[in-house]
């Protein structure tokens, strides 16, 4: 042993010493990492081959390791760790020799690059990052992060320290857009450093301000480290509670948990809401505090009002505050007094199964002591009871199709129980008034007459539902109904739509909101999954820049208003009618919509080519895809060099052995804290990409195979790599920010700004730590 270590603890430290001398040896580091896993695979094998790397395994033909068997622990919970008294024996690192590791890892290799870069199932995942990079690199490119921060400065500016939360919205707006940190901090420095040191604001506050709120786009989602995070989360928490199950004597995770053991990246998004937000929230917090003590450094501004023509403060409580309050009490009202509800009178062929035991009750004593151990005597009491129940009647009732009869009078009993009015138009027209009484707000001498009749469109649309419409009428029928009164709605509208326009708030912030929500809102939804979703926003993105670069050019853009509008009927289309032609049931009315939907798709594929070519003649399209081309394939290239280094230290067996390190501590606490040290600690020296790769594999099995919610320690993993990133001395979004600062601002300064969103950042996992449901309360009400 040299210098008492074990060989695999040379292994592991020959392998890290590898990877930083890579990644500090200049090569790109995609490149790097593959290379040290190669280099250092070589020299482990040459020192082993020359028995030089002795490991002092413990000798399983003992008479100890017998008597602990006897005693009823498994083969895989005794290590040198738990039970260091055991007696050992020294063999290679490499057991079988290196030349099988190594024809084992090529094999590995090769399976493993099929599996997850190139046509395996998380393959649909990662295309989302392809596409959130495409989304972020083009609002960034289209200047749109300029109108947003110039906007936010006028809305903001005049409140003491204004600028510098104008700051976190905007930071907060290009996470919820682009998701990477590097973009965000370089934008906002260069943007927003300037002005804030112009109007007097201190170097330590407009640094700290800006590199924390590029951070943001670590956590609020769509989050790039949460998609990478959640490939890698769902597989190790499903693999480790497969793992914790059999240890325990059950036959499977499903048994054990009483539930799935399933985490997606559509969950992790809706759990990573609400810290966002609340760090986004503490950041501006302390830059209002801190200009409301320090008024010189951080002092108010006025930069110009956002509005056309003043507003009074009763026109504004009037028309912002209660008539949208109003509007959405009223519709709220209504749903629950069944006004406003489902019309649908869609029933099921086949009845419901009947309800089983909310635990497997049918289990081993040994399952059965675990099980109780987890979820407590009394559920597992309840669950007995409920399978008695069950077993008295006959056993669980088994699904069975209809009879006609019984098809009928279910629908008979959704027609008498159906609501008056649809949800879905209730909603839609709730928001068309949104727009109406909004607009009457922003432009309160403006001619009110498209307004009033938008109004009237909206009563008439309601009354036309109450009267005409009943659940059994078809799609075709409802659309003809509601033509006039839509149509009334819509012109009325479309005025309202120039009256805010007007405003330069609701100009430059509403069209990347609607971005936002409309990605956003289709996966906390759970209306589909994360890759269409970034599909939607990237084109939504292309569509968005091309009309800025018209409107700088001075031209009209119609036709991508035109774009956009065609594809909202495309989906209104897409909701009310189906579209399956060909079939025997095809019917008049499908036809028609079908050829509606194929218009509209047409004519939004035309808008999409049409956004493309003024961005191309614009010279914005051209390094938007290279620079998404660049960022992807580097995220690709780490992808698999990380499984090289994964599979080095797999081969020698340095992953078994760091994760037999962690399992000897018997306080689930004490092995999270110490990979959240480990985590941080390791944010100084490495991007996110390549400790989510290298590291979370390894301490992954472990961390994900306790009781703790895998939500809640991913997102405690991302927002600790948010703290690194922002510590001095070595944090990235540091550099990030030095390379763009101008000469006056130095790195002290830097750094004594930033220290106090470290301690928001450390104060922020400690409240996520004491009330785990600021994480878990998001995915719990929407799923």
């Amino acid at each position: 042993m040299f210098l008492g270590l074990d060989g695999v603890e040379i292994g592991l430290i020959i392998v890290f010493l590898c990877l930083f001398a890579g990644i500090l040896s200049g090569f790109p580091v995609a490149f790097a990492i593959g290379g040290s896993a190669v280099i250092s695979f070589a020299i482990i094998a040459a020192l082993d081959s020359n028995g030089l790397l002795i490991h002092q395994a413990i000798d399983k033909d003992s008479a100890e390791f017998a008597a602990l068997i006897a005693e009823g622990i498994r083969p895989e919970a005794i290590s040198i760790f738990r039970y260091p008294e055991l007696p050992r024996i020294g063999e290679p690192v490499f057991v079988a020799g290196w030349e099988t590791a190594l024809d084992r890892n090529v094999s590995f290799i090769v399976n493993r690059i099929n599996e997850r870069v190139l046509a395996g199932q998380s393959i649909e995942t990662l295309l989302a990052v392809l596409m959130f990079v495409l989304m972020g690199i083009t609002l960034e490119r289209s200047k749109i992060a300029d109108d947003l921060l110039k906007t936010m400065a006028r809305v903001f500016g005049p409140l003491p320290g204004g600028l510098a939360v104008s700051v976190v919205v905007v930071g907060a707006f290009l996470a919820a857009s682009t998701g990477i940190v590097g973009a965000t901090v370089v934008t906002m420095g260069l943007l927003s450093l300037p002005t804030m040191l112009k109007n007097g604001y201190s170097p330590q506050l407009s640094t700290g301000v800006i590199a924390a709120s590029g951070t943001l786009g670590q956590i609020i989602p769509p989050s790039i480290v949460i998609v990478l995070l959640g490939t890698l989360a769902g597989d190790l928490y499903s693999a480790a509670q497969e793992e914790r199950a059999q240890l325990v004597g059950c036959s499977d995770a499903l048994t054990y948990l009483g539930e799935p053991a399933v985490v997606s990246v559509g969950t992790l998004f809706q759990a990573a809401l609400l810290p966002g937000i609340l760090l986004a929230l503490l950041y501006a917090t302390y830059a209002f505090v801190y200009a409301l003590f320090n008024p010189s450094k951080a002092p108010a501004v006025e930069m110009g009002s956002t509005n056309s023509e003043p507003i009074t403060r009763n026109e504004a409580l009037t028309w912002f505050l209660l008539a949208p309050v109003g509007l959405i009490a009223g519709l709220i009202l209504l749903m629950n007094v069944n006004v406003i509800g489902s019309q649908s009178v869609l029933v099921d062929s086949f009845t419901d199964a009947g309800q089983t035991a909310d635990l497997r009750t049918g289990v081993s004593p040994q399952c059965q002591e675990a099980m109780i151990e987890l979820h407590g005597q009394e559920r597992w009491d309840a669950a007995v009871a409920q399978q008695a129940e069950i077993d008295a009647a006959g056993g669980v009732e088994q699904s069975r199709a209809l009879t006609p009869e019984e098809r009928e009078a279910l629908v008979l009993e959704k027609v008498e129980n159906a609501a008056p009015i649809g949800t879905g138009l209730a909603v839609g027209l709730l928001l068309l008034g949104l727009v109406l009484t909004t607009a009457r707000g922003v432009a309160p001498s403006a001619n009110k007459t498209p307004l009033l009749i938008g109004g009237l469109g909206i009563v008439l649309a309601l009354l036309v539902d109450i009267v005409l419409m009943g659940p059994t009428m078809t799609a075709g029928a409802r659309t003809l109904l509601l033509a006039i009164p839509l149509g009334l709605t819509l012109w009325g509208c479309r005025g309202a739509a120039q009256m805010l326009a007007q405003n330069e708030l609701l100009r430059v912030v509403f069209p990347p909101l609607v971005l936002i929500v409309a990605v956003l809102g289709s996966i906390l939804g759970g209306i589909t999954n994360p890759t269409p979703a970034a599909a939607l926003g990237a084109g939504g993105a292309i569509m968005l820049a091309a009309y800025r670069k018209l409107a700088d050019q001075g031209k009209s853009g119609k036709i991508i208003l035109q774009a956009t509008f065609a594809i909202i009927v495309l989906i209104l289309i897409g909701v009310n009618f189906d579209l399956r032609i060909g079939t025997d049931a095809t019917t008049t009315e499908s036809v028609i919509a079908f050829i509606f939907a194929k218009a509209a798709y047409l004519f939004a594929m035309f808008g999409i080519l049409f956004a493309c070519w003024i961005l191309y003649a614009g010279g914005v399209l051209s390094p938007v895809v290279r620079e998404t081309a660049k960022v992807t394939s580097m995220v690709f290239t780490i992808l698999i060099g990380s499984q090289l280094l994964n599979l080095v230290v797999i081969s020698f067996g340095g992953e078994h052995y760091i994760q037999q390190f962690l399992r000897s501590f018997d306080n689930e606490w004490t092995v999270f804290l110490i990979v959240m040290l480990v985590l941080f600690i390791l944010g100084f020296v490495l991007d996110f990409l390549e400790i989510i790769y290298i590291v979370i594999p390894i301490v992954g099995p472990v961390i994900y195979g306790g009781t703790m919610d895998p939500k809640w320690v991913t997102i405690m993993i991302a927002v600790n790599l948010q703290t690194s990133f922002l510590t001095p001395p070595f944090g990235f979004a540091l550099f990030y920010l030095r390379g763009v600062a101008p000469k006056e601002v130095t790195t002290g300064h830097i750094y004594q700004g930033v220290l106090p969103f470290v301690l928001i950042q450390v104060a922020g996992l400690a409240l996520l730590a004491a009330f785990p449901g600021v994480v878990t309360i998001i995915p719990n009400l929407l799923n």
